[in-house]
């Protein structure tokens, strides 16, 4: 297929097509008129020679190609648009622009916060809209960096795609404060013995992946889709969670939960920003990655305190 004889307007003319299944609402969102939209639909229809949408009643049906179309006409709309706003300059003093990084609460929390607090005040009309990741992103990653400006995940979990080091950080166990059975501190044999607080599906939770080193299955009780909730599902019971160090020093003096020492030496993490090719050149992107790094730079630099109760 060549690119250049394609008529790239078809694109979000599909698009819009697939989502709305309907001629009319499609050509309103475009902006275009129901003529103009049928006739992107009869160009269509005869490039990929299927009916695309077929009559259902009174509504539209895909086909099992439009189907499968659908699912990558998004993705593609919005990488194409990010390679058309690339530049070859930028100004964060005076820019009007959005970033939108793909992460857990975590990276939020401990990374974003400080991001967002040097774009306050060097770069006051830029924008930051951290979007909450779930299990299925590994699945399709491409689609989702496509659509991003960036991902924070730590290392160990997607490969191939260029990447920045941000800082280290180490996992601690919490408990409620009022668990006697843990006075004296965990032991492995308390890591099969108790109930278990864990971060998304079980089978995904980083709690799972580093026991399953040590071949302990956990007995999972609770699995939440943020770490943040983790010390409101263990204070007060006899459950144990791992949570990240640098979060649980976030943590208030009056959640009812302290953190313990590993039992075992887990894996420490490297937070990360990853992100798509097609922004690697973009001055915009340079400058997000750099600023990036400044704040890495400080995390790293910033020694690990204490949290309360430990």
């Amino acid at each position: 297929m060549n690119l250049a004889t394609l008529d790239l307007n078809l694109l979000p003319a599909l698009r819009a097509l697939l989502e709305e299944r309907n001629v009319t609402r499609a050509g309103l969102r475009l902006g275009l008129s129901q003529p103009a939209m049928s006739a992107a639909l009869a160009r269509l229809r005869k490039h990929f020679d299927d009916q695309l949408l077929t009559r259902a009643g009174n509504s539209y049906t895909p086909t099992p190609l439009g189907a499968a179309l659908l699912t990558m006409t998004g993705p593609a709309c919005d990488l194409l648009e990010r390679v058309f706003t690339c530049q070859a300059s930028f100004e964060p003093a005076t820019a009007d622009r959005e970033f939108t990084l793909l992460s857990s609460d975590y990276g939020a929390a401990v990374f974003g916060t400080r991001l967002a607090r040097i774009l306050h005040t060097e770069a006051p009309g830029v924008r930051l809209r951290f979007q909450q990741v779930g299990p299925t992103l590994v699945d399709s990653i491409t689609d989702f960096l496509g659509a991003a400006d960036g991902l924070l995940l730590p290392h160990g979990v997607i490969t191939g795609y260029p990447s920045l080091d941000l800082y280290t950080d180490r996992w601690v166990c919490l408990v409620s404060t009022d668990h006697e059975e843990v006075a004296d501190g965990l032991t492995l044999a308390d890591l099969t013995r108790l109930p278990w607080a864990v971060y998304q599906r079980t089978h995904d939770a980083p709690a799972t992946r580093q026991l399953a080193l040590l071949g302990i299955e956990p007995q999972v009780e609770v699995s939440v889709g943020t770490f943040q909730l983790l010390p409101a599902m263990v204070a007060g019971t006899r459950r144990i969670a791992l949570i990240q160090e640098r979060l649980a020093n976030l943590i208030g003096p009056h959640s009812g939960v302290r953190t313990l020492p590993c039992p075992f030496d887990p894996v420490p993490l490297t937070e990360a920003l990853w992100w798509h090719p097609v922004h690697t050149q973009d001055a915009a992107h340079q400058w997000l990655r750099e600023t990036a790094a400044r704040v890495g730079t400080e995390l790293q630099e910033q020694a690990h305190h204490h949290p309360s109760g430990e």
